[in-house]
């Protein structure tokens, strides 16, 4: 959630977050891409160090170096990139098996709060375990639902169920 608010702060009008678990290869890649403002190279430079952040509420940031810690700590690894004007992209790769890795959590509660808490945004969530998948298409959600929005309580309702069946049938217990 930390990340993707990132993407949000820097005006992104499009996010994309692919979770993709291999269990042969015992992998687990999370990748979260936005076409928000970008960071320079010298902010990008140092964005894995706390005492560097664009808040001014604080003089911290911990989300990215944590993450980057937590999949240091699974023999893993963090790789930011950015373009000023054009975007961030950051990958993690981490062990699934790893007895340090978290649980993904309340993925699917997660990625509905984005969803419906940001109607006027455009999500591209993909979540793939080995040869399942499950895509949500904000794009092509909104096109379908036309004028019914996303944060309508039957539609809400809808992306929420839809997310948790999608994590136990591309999951099942893997991740």
């Amino acid at each position: 959630m930390d990340i993707a608010q990132n993407s949000i702060k820097a005006n992104a009008s499009l996010i994309t977050i692919i979770i993709d678990a291999n269990s042969k290869s015992d992998t687990l890649n999370i990748k979260i891409d936005d076409n928000g403002k970008g960071m320079s190279e010298a902010f990008l430079k140092n964005v894995c160090d706390p005492f560097s952040t664009t808040r001014t509420t604080r003089k911290v940031g911990l989300g990215i170096p944590m993450f980057k810690g937590t999949a240091k700590q699974c023999d893993g690894d963090l790789i930011i990139t950015s373009k000023l004007g054009k975007g961030t992209c950051l990958t993690v790769d981490m062990k699934i098996s790893h007895i340090d890795r978290p649980p993904l959590g309340a993925i699917s509660e997660t990625m509905h709060i984005l969803v419906v808490s940001n109607p006027q945004l455009d999500f591209y969530i993909d979540f793939r375990c080995d040869d399942q998948s499950f895509c949500l298409d904000t794009v092509q959600l909104k096109q379908t639902l036309d004028p019914v929005p996303l944060d309508n309580s039957e539609v809400s309702t809808w992306i929420i169920e839809s997310l948790k069946e999608a994590t136990i049938t591309v999951f099942g217990g893997k991740i």
